[in-house]
C-alpha cells in the first residue's frame, strides 16, 4: 500500500514538475500570451514502468470509465496549453463529483454511439468542454444543449425544434445530429481529429481561412500551428486533458464517479399525447427527474400530434410503456377551467397558462379568436411542469440564489465558494468565458439543498 501511494505520489509530482518546465518556455516567442506549443508524449513525464509481464485477458470493463480509458487516443499528448488545461479542471477538486450525476445519466449513451461510428472514444467527453454535461446549458450566443449546437447549425442539420420540442436539449437527437455534424467535418479535414474539434467550436470555415494563411506564408497547418480564436485555442487542450485526467486519474489524485457500465435509460413510445406530470406519477418518477431525462420536451405534454417518446429508467421502461399503451384519453391531460375576463385575449390567455392560440382554439371549438368575458375555457394544466425547470435545469434539486459580484472575484473563487463548477455558473447566467466579470454584476445560482 506505501509503496503504491509513492509512486502515485511521484507521478504526480512529475506531470507537476513537466507542466511547470513547459509554462516556464512559454515566456518566449513573438506572442508571450500565446506560445508555440510542441508536443510531446505524457508518458515521457511518467517515472518508468516495470517490465511488462504477460497478463491474461483483462476481461470485460468493469464501469464506464475502465471502458473508455482502454479506447483512449489523445491521453498521452502533453504540452503547455493542454497542461493549463488540466489545471483548469484540477483547480476544481470537486468537478466530477458535482457533473457526476448528469454524467450518470448520459455518457453510456455517448459511448455507445461513438463506439458505433468507429470515432476516438474522447468524443464522447466533448459535452463535458462544451456543457458541463448538461443538456440545459444556452450560451450567450444561443447555442443549447449537451453538444452546444447553434440556432443556424440546427436547422443546417435537420434538427426538430417546434413550440413543444427541441432536439438540441434532447440527449439522442443531439448527439445523433452533432455526431453526423463530426463525422462530416472530419472528412473535409482529412481525418485530422484536432482540426475537426477546431472548427466544431469556431465553425469550418474560419479553420479553413486559418489553413489558408499559413499555407500562403510556408508554415505548417496543424490545429497547433494555427491562428485560431482564444476560446478554440483552448478548446481542444480541454479536450486532451480530460482524456489524460481519465487516463491516469489516481495518480493525478481525481475521483471519477461511479457509473456502470450499463445504459441509464431507454426510450419508450407513449400511445399518444401524455401529461409529463401524469407520465412522472405513473412512472414513480420525481417530476424534475423525468425532466432531466427529457430536456427537450419544452411544455407540460408531449406534441399532441408530433413524436411520442419519452426517456425512462430502463428498470422502469417495459412496465410503464404497457401502463401508457393501456392509459384512456380521458386520464392523459389534465385541464383547468378558466373564466374569460374583460380585456382578455386568446393571445393573453395562451402566454399566461404557457400553451398556444391553435391548441386553446381547437380544444374549446373556437373558429376564431373572439372570446367573450364570462365564458369559461378549457386550459391545460401545466403549473408544475414550469415549476420544475428551473430545478432541472440546475442539474440538482437546488435553491436558487443570486449573487453580486465584488472586486477581485474570479469564476475560479466563487465556483469553489459556493461548491459549484465554473462551466455552470458560465451556463447559467449565459456569460463569455473570455470576458472578466465586473463588480457589481449579479449571478444567478443553483446550491444544493442542506
Amino acid at each position: 500500500m506505501e509503496g503504491s501511494v509513492l509512486n502515485a505520489t511521484l507521478l504526480r509530482a512529475s506531470l507537476l514538475l513537466a507542466l511547470l518546465a513547459l509554462s516556464a518556455c512559454s515566456t518566449q516567442g513573438d506572442k508571450p500570451q500565446e506560445p508555440e506549443v510542441t508536443t510531446t508524449s505524457a508518458a515521457e513525464l511518467l517515472p518508468p514502468a516495470p517490465a511488462a509481464q504477460p497478463t491474461a485477458d483483462p476481461g470485460p470493463p468493469v464501469d464506464l470509465w475502465d471502458r473508455i480509458r482502454r479506447q483512449l487516443q489523445f491521453h498521452t499528448l502533453h504540452n503547455a496549453r493542454i497542461g493549463a488545461a488540466r489545471e483548469y479542471y484540477l483547480k476544481q477538486p470537486r468537478y466530477f463529483e458535482l457533473v457526476g450525476p448528469r454524467a450518470e445519466r448520459y455518457l453510456y449513451h455517448l459511448v455507445n454511439e461513438v463506439e458505433a461510428r468507429d470515432m476516438p472514444i474522447e468524443i464522447a467527453l466533448l459535452p463535458f468542454v462544451e456543457s458541463a454535461m448538461n443538456p440545459f446549458a444556452f450560451s450567450n450566443q444561443r447555442a443549447a444543449g449537451l453538444w452546444q449546437i447553434m440556432p443556424g447549425t440546427a436547422d443546417d442539420l435537420g434538427v426538430r425544434r417546434d413550440w413543444w420540442f427541441d432536439g438540441r436539449l434532447d440527449v439522442q437527437d443531439s448527439t445523433t445530429h452533432a455526431l453526423n455534424y463530426l463525422e462530416s467535418m472530419n472528412a473535409d479535414f482529412n481525418g485530422d481529429w484536432l482540426l475537426t474539434l477546431a472548427a466544431y467550436n469556431s465553425g469550418k470555415g474560419r479553420v479553413q481561412r486559418a489553413i489558408k494563411r499559413n499555407q500562403s506564408k510556408g508554415l505548417p497547418i496543424d490545429y497547433w500551428s494555427l491562428e485560431l480564436p482564444r476560446e478554440t485555442r483552448r478548446y481542444v487542450p480541454r479536450l486532451i486533458a480530460l482524456s489524460t485526467i481519465v487516463a491516469f486519474n489516481e495518480a493525478l489524485e481525481v475521483s471519477l464517479p461511479d457509473i456502470p457500465n450499463a445504459p441509464s435509460f431507454a426510450a419508450i413510445d407513449t400511445a399518444g399525447q401524455i401529461e409529463m406530470l401524469r407520465a412522472a406519477e405513473l412512472a414513480g418518477l420525481d417530476l424534475v427527474e423525468l425532466r432531466n431525462f427529457n430536456p427537450g420536451q419544452l411544455r407540460w405534454a408531449t406534441a399532441p400530434n408530433g413524436d411520442g417518446t419519452l426517456l425512462v429508467p430502463v428498470s422502469i421502461a417495459d412496465s410503464l410503456a404497457a401502463t401508457l399503451a393501456a392509459l384512456p384519453d380521458s386520464q392523459r391531460v389534465t385541464w383547468q377551467h378558466y373564466r374569460i375576463r374583460r380585456g382578455d385575449s386568446l393571445i393573453r390567455i395562451a402566454k399566461q397558462f404557457d400553451t398556444q392560440v391553435g391548441l386553446l382554439r381547437e380544444v374549446n371549438n373556437l373558429k376564431g379568436n373572439l372570446i367573450r368575458a364570462g365564458d369559461t375555457l378549457m386550459i391545460p394544466d401545466s403549473t408544475a411542469w414550469q415549476q420544475s425547470l428551473a430545478l432541472a435545469q440546475s442539474g440538482s434539486t437546488g435553491v436558487r440564489r443570486g449573487y453580486t459580484v465584488r472586486r477581485g472575484d474570479s469564476l475560479y473563487e466563487i465556483a469553489l465558494r459556493f461548491d459549484v463548477t465554473i462551466d455552470d455558473i458560465i451556463s447559467w447566467n449565459k456569460l463569455d468565458p473570455n470576458r472578466y466579470l465586473q463588480p457589481g454584476q449579479s449571478l444567478t445560482l443553483y446550491l444544493a439543498g442542506d
